[in-house]
């Protein structure tokens, strides 16, 4: 069976949104962009890797219109490994499909568990609501954080209020880049968190 890589930039009190820069859902969004000061060259290099790594992309309506828009047909690095792969977009709505190799997924709980049996490594980048099914469906085997120097102190989070209890084990010793971010990957575990 396959596997399902979660990727997310992620500051230090949490927050996800609008890492890249504002949505139109994100007009009122203060600090849209919050990432963009931390990349360089070497954790680039390390995102490159990452997505050549993958044999199908997941993502959520959002996050998919917004690669949708800028993706196909670059010529990059990236571009050519996004539009070589198949792209799932979990929607009950009508995404636009125009992006090559696009199949929409209705009902992510279920199909995702397909989509692991046809494919080695499935990532899964931006997409928060989305990961609330993933994660409480058991479907998530590791999550990259892309972790920012920054607090912002407002916006959607990954793990907001009611998120599935899980638990974490470090899958490589972390990994600091010149620019600030740090890279941690964590292999979910089976069961609840343990107390003492």
């Amino acid at each position: 069976m396959g596997e399902l890589h979660v990727n997310m930039n992620i500051t230090l009190d949490g927050v996800i949104q609008a890492n890249g820069g504002p949505t139109e859902q994100d007009a009122d969004f203060e600090y849209a962009g919050w990432e963009r000061p931390y990349g360089d060259e070497q954790s680039g290099a390390q995102i490159i890797t990452d997505v050549q790594g993958s044999d199908a992309l997941l993502l959520g309506r959002t996050t998919y219109d917004i690669f949708r828009a800028y993706w196909p047909g670059k010529t990059d690095d990236i571009g050519r490994a996004f539009d070589r792969v198949p792209k799932y977009v979990a929607s009950r709505g009508t995404p636009e499909l125009s992006w090559d190799g696009s199949t929409q997924v209705t009902d992510a709980g279920a199909e995702v568990r397909e989509l692991r049996e046809r494919h080695e490594q499935i990532h899964t980048w931006g997409s928060a609501d989305l990961l609330q099914t993933l994660f409480r469906e058991g479907l998530v085997d590791q999550v990259n954080l892309w972790v920012c120097p920054v607090v912002i102190g407002q916006g959607k989070r990954l793990f907001p209020e009611g998120t599935t209890p899980s638990r974490f084990e470090p899958a490589e010793p972390p990994r600091a880049f010149p620019a600030g971010a740090m890279l941690l990957r964590y292999r979910r575990l089976e069961g609840p968190p343990e107390t003492v």
